[in-house]
């Protein structure tokens, strides 16, 4: 695919991030500098590739440089994923490949974000599906999250090896066959197939009805819906779920469950 862009606009950009970098964190001597930041035959030799390539690159006269190459030089840079990005856009018009990075934590502002909905229980998960973070709604509605170990967190383990969870559900096996769908579209969204594999092994072990659903390879999404949800203290809930791709992350996903009518409200108000 050619370039939208011209070379220039390739080469100036990479000749920006280049003058971002320190020469001495990165094991260069700073001595005899003109300019701040690496010399082209030091971004060429962390790239493992020719300089004299490199420069021309720079210079907008490199041509096409290949995904692999492309790859090489971000890394060299030290671009940040969204600068990766940025970069494949000029030199190639697309998008890179992913790469999964798992997320173990979420920022203290999307916690913040999961805090302002006291009613609507809420939480974010990654690619494999484990819970990382979730509102107080969410502890008294779906689990008590903070009183499990991290492992018992994961949606899947719950849904499908947990006999609580499975019997608070109205409609157990559509509901799970809704999720592994889902689920396969997450992990392949988010470049995740193979670290997904360890659990889905694990379930398709334990839980017949799993990997039956797995080997369906029927692929689907969560976007929104109702979930009607069978709570030991108040009866039936009817929950209406939306859920958001948390950007710059493509791991993490955050899913909102709405109160469906005032009764679900003064249910979950009476919970907290």
């Amino acid at each position: 695919m050619q370039s939208v862009t011209q070379p220039k606009d390739l080469g100036s950009y990479l000749k920006s991030r280049r003058a971002q970098l320190d020469p001495n964190a990165l094991g260069f001597h700073t001595a005899r500098r003109r300019t701040p930041g690496l010399r082209r035959e030091e971004v060429a030799h962390l790239a493992c590739i020719s300089a004299t390539w490199y420069t021309w690159l720079e210079q907008g006269r490199g041509g096409t440089p290949s995904a692999e190459v492309l790859d090489r030089i971000c890394q060299a840079l030290r671009l940040s994923e969204r600068e990766r990005e940025h970069v494949f856009h000029l030199a190639l018009g697309r998008a890179p490949g992913i790469h999964y990075a798992a997320t173990g934590t979420v920022t203290e502002r999307l916690q913040k974000v999961l805090d302002c909905m006291p009613i609507s229980p809420a939480l974010i998960r990654n690619a494999t599906w484990d819970v990382l973070a979730w509102n107080k709604a969410a502890t008294v509605v779906l689990s008590d999250y903070p009183t499990l170990p991290a492992q018992e967190r994961n949606i899947l383990r719950r849904i499908f090896l947990n006999p609580q969870a499975r019997a608070a559900q109205s409609d157990w096996y559509a509901l799970a066959r809704y999720l592994v769908a889902a689920f396969r579209a997450d992990a392949t969204r988010a470049g995740a197939s193979a670290e997904i594999r360890p659990l889905v092994e694990e379930l398709s072990s334990a839980s017949p009805e799993f990997a039956e659903l797995w080997q369906s390879n029927n692929i689907g999404g969560m976007g929104e819906g109702t979930k009607i949800l069978l709570h030991r203290n108040v009866g039936k809930l009817s929950l209406e779920y939306s859920s958001f791709s948390v950007e710059g992350q493509p791991d993490l996903t955050m899913v909102v469950y709405n109160p469906s009518n005032e009764e679900d409200a003064q249910k979950i108000r009476s919970l907290l």
